[in-house]
């Protein structure tokens, strides 16, 4: 069983910051790629941004500047410190993680299960 608990989330102001926080616990032999994705109501889910285990990173166009994506490979621990937040990133975020959970077992994309993000005055 993996788990992928996320914390941080809440209402913050435009212009304001908020620090996510994304750990994964379980039976879990590599955890490669972790990231976080949105989805706003009608919307389809979309990335955020992500990270590999060697921490290269990636971001979508529309939070490059403002979020920073960071993990603790001994804490499988995902982080995503978002600044100059604005209304248009109201959204539920979502943590993922593509992980084996043995030597010998498949890839797969594990999610969390979500955590608000409203960005309002």
């Amino acid at each position: 069983q993996v788990q992928l608990v996320e914390s941080g989330g809440g209402l913050v102001q435009p212009g304001g910051s908020l620090r996510l926080s994304c750990a994964a616990s379980g039976s879990i032999f590599s955890i490669y790629p972790m990231g976080w994705y949105r989805q706003a109501p009608g919307k389809q889910r979309e990335l955020v941004a992500t990270i590999t285990s060697g921490g290269m990173t990636n971001y979508g166009d529309y939070v490059k500047g403002r979020f920073t994506i960071s993990r603790d490979n001994a804490k499988n621990t995902v982080y995503l410190q978002m600044n100059s937040l604005k209304p248009e990133d109201t959204a539920v975020y979502y943590c993922n993680a593509r992980l084996r959970r043995g030597w010998n077992t498949a890839v797969e994309d594990y999610w969390g299960q979500g955590t608000q993000i409203t960005v309002s005055s």
